[in-house]
């Protein structure tokens, strides 16, 4: 009769599993098939599966459905968590290196960084904002950047390198915030379910401040944790300058700063819940913990307005500016530039995660836990503030993964639990690797990383820099390109900058308004130059487009070396380059 019912119950255990694979493969053909549906700006299937053959991704997902069996079959993964975490999201997000910088925003944080490292930390400090245009950033990553370049040298590879270490360090964190919180398995498949986000891997490679600004949110929010079940003077300060540090990453983590106020509450009220041997100790216990808890996060709060203080004293007609410009511009733009609720989470979410969320709500309410407040307090922040733009939520992706591994855990076989976690998983990296990587490796972006590489392997030294605008278009400034180039190419650049604005009217509104107001850095400008560039670049938006006179003539005695000229055809922006070499330097040739 035993053995009778064991029978029985592995069967049911492998009927599961048979059904769980059903669904993972059903989701991919659902979304396949909706994939119209998918309006991100950057990786929507609509545009990603034009190009990419979705037969090919299908049957490298069953091979990831069977990858993630055998693992669920591992107990080595949960019984060396943080190493398994750190490493497996640093492997998967490296794959991801050979991505161009897709986002033109990178322009601006990459120009920031160069100028500390050619002038220096205190010229930073004292022209930010200034003579170094600042547009809205705050401006903490830019400055870990420049403080890279400055002593490592100035290569994209170093900026991956970090990057990577604070997304996986954010993995980390995950799980000692869900095994502060509750225990080892919420940590543990929280930290694993932020892998089963593909969009994140396109973001990792880039030079923006999004994942950064994850990292330095989620540290705030494990150190806080900390602080309230700790204490101590050291785990204080480490607290208020983690809270800093996330405070001048970003201004979208502002709004985002209030769950500490929630943390502190349910701490608060967690303390006053605790119960003594006597009713009269008890009552003293607990005020003596409601203490604790509340003077904790006062010195906290007290320490860090005290180090923010600071450097909103010091610049504070910057920041006051640029306060006034995201009310006035920003605010009202995203109702304009959304991207929908269920592309970011049904498409670049994977809909595991995002299914085990929702539920997630229904088992806290039932248990009546109130610490499921601190991971769900961001969740409700972007539903009541409506924020349809998914580069500004990633912060908020740790507490999504903490949710869903919430709700995983009202399912009893903790092996069914990991199988599908890993499907997830599993196919957010099949999708970020063979999909998105592939696809962003055919957008026109990636001409500018071809080139900056080709000029390396010539040996040029000097590089002058012409842009033609793109006619009959004000969506990008392409002297924006310059700085995009920059990033891979080792050379010294100068650049003519020399063609008119557009009509203030038709760029005031503009997602990347930002582009036309554009400051060339001093450190490009050709006037100020010891030299003459022997090699030339022409970045435009046409491979055939005809050179204005000015550009003509200063290419007399120059011959046509390589056109980069790949694109995707979907984006109206293109970087199309050609690269210019005197006709005295042999082996010479175009390749289209």
């Amino acid at each position: 009769m035993d053995k009778t019912k064991y029978l029985n119950s592995l069967r049911a255990i492998k009927a599961e599993y048979v059904l769980v694979s059903m669904l993972t493969l059903s989701i991919y053909l659902t979304l396949i098939i909706f994939r119209a549906l998918d309006d991100n700006s950057l990786t929507s299937w609509h545009w990603v599966f034009t190009r990419i053959n979705s037969n090919k991704i299908f049957l490298i997902l069953i091979i990831g459905i069977v990858i993630a069996y055998v693992l669920s079959r591992i107990s080595f993964l949960e019984r060396y968590p943080v190493p398994f975490l750190f490493l497996a999201s640093f492997a998967v997000a490296a794959l991801c290196w050979g991505t161009p910088e897709v986002i033109v925003d990178a322009s601006r944080y990459f120009t920031q960084a160069k100028y500390l490292e050619i002038y220096g930390i205190g010229y930073f400090f004292r022209e930010w904002g200034y003579n170094i245009v600042a547009w809205t950033d705050l401006p903490l990553i830019p400055f870990l950047y420049g403080l890279i370049f400055k002593l490592l040298g100035e290569s994209r590879i170093y900026i991956q390198i970090f990057i990577t270490f604070l997304f996986s360090s954010t993995v980390v964190l995950t799980y000692w915030i869900g095994k502060a919180l509750w225990d080892e398995n919420v940590g543990f498949f929280g930290g694993l379910l932020l892998l089963g986000i593909p969009y994140i891997f396109t973001q990792v490679p880039l030079m923006l401040v999004d994942v950064p600004t994850m990292f330095f949110f989620t540290l705030a929010v494990f150190a806080f944790i900390k602080v309230l079940e700790d204490g101590g003077a050291w785990i204080i300060v480490l607290s208020a300058i983690a809270i800093f540090l996330a405070f001048f990453s970003k201004y979208s983590t502002w709004p985002m700063l209030s769950v500490l106020t929630v943390i502190s509450l349910v701490y608060f009220h967690a303390a006053g819940r605790q119960e003594g041997e006597f009713s009269k100790k008890s009552r003293l216990f607990k005020l003596v913990q409601q203490r604790r808890v509340f003077y904790r996060s006062i010195a906290v709060f007290l320490t860090s307005v005290l180090l923010i203080g600071i450097v909103v004293f010091l610049k504070f007609g910057i920041i006051s500016e640029q306060i006034k410009l995201l009310i006035s511009y920003q605010q009202p733009g995203l109702k304009r530039w959304g991207e929908s609720f269920y592309s970011t989470f049904f498409f670049q979410i994977h809909p595991f995660l995002t299914v085990a969320a929702a539920y997630s709500a229904y088992a806290a309410f039932k248990k009546k836990d109130l610490r499921y407040l601190i991971i769900s307090w961001l969740v409700l922040l972007v539903f009541l503030l409506w924020i349809e733009r998914i580069r500004y939520i990633i912060m908020l992706f740790p507490m999504l993964a903490l949710m869903a591994s919430y709700g995983l855990q009202e399912i009893k076989s903790k092996d069914l639990r990991k199988f599908i976690a890993l499907c997830a998983v599993i196919s957010s990296f099949v999708i970020a690797v063979f999909a998105y990587l592939s696809f962003l490796q055919s957008i026109s972006a990636v001409n500018l990383k071809n080139a900056g590489e080709y000029l390396d392997s010539t040996g040029a030294k000097n590089i002058e820099v012409f842009t033609l605008p793109l006619e009959g278009s004000v969506g990008v400034n392409p002297a924006v390109s310059v700085p995009l180039l920059d990033i891979f190419a080792a050379q010294n650049v100068t650049y003519h900058y020399s063609y008119p604005l557009p009509p203030w009217e038709k760029i005031k509104t503009s997602p990347l308004r930002f582009t036309w107001e554009y400051k060339n850095p001093q450190y490009y400008d050709f006037k100020n130059s010891n030299f003459k560039g022997n090699t030339v670049v022409v970045i435009s938006g046409f491979p055939d487009e005809i050179l204005p006179d000015g550009i003509a003539k200063r290419l007399d005695g120059y011959r046509l070396s390589k056109v980069f000229k790949i694109s995707a055809g979907i984006f109206r922006y293109r970087t199309i380059v050609m690269v210019y070499q005197p006709t005295h330097i042999h082996d010479s040739f175009y390749v289209p």
